[in-house]
């Protein structure tokens, strides 16, 4: 998997930086966390500050384009991002964590 890096706009404002990325793989679409684990070493970044938005394949190509946001420190991407986010991206959750259920 390659990774080329399209667009980088850094935003001061929320301590990050939006990327704009295009992936080229040889087999099926790659999930979210290798994507997110790649752009990552890519940036020299921590995957903790990585939240990838938005993947798009079109049909019959080898390429994605993606949407990432990397921040300047975990703590930024948890009180910035929406929790459905941070989910999605595996970023403080440990693993075989579950989620507490209130009765």
């Amino acid at each position: 998997m390659d990774i080329e890096i399209l667009d980088e706009e850094k935003n001061s404002l929320l301590h990050r930086t939006d990327v704009t990325f295009e992936v080229t793989h040889d087999d099926a679409s790659p999930s979210r966390l290798s994507v997110r684990d790649s752009l990552a070493a890519t940036l020299d970044q921590d995957s903790d500050q990585v939240v990838v938005h938005k993947l798009d394949t079109k049909y019959g190509m080898r390429k994605t384009v993606g949407y990432a946001k990397v921040y300047d420190s975990p703590e930024d991407a948890a009180e910035i991002e929406a929790e459905h986010m941070l989910e999605r991206n595996k970023i403080g959750v440990e693993d075989g964590e579950e989620a507490e259920v209130s009765e």
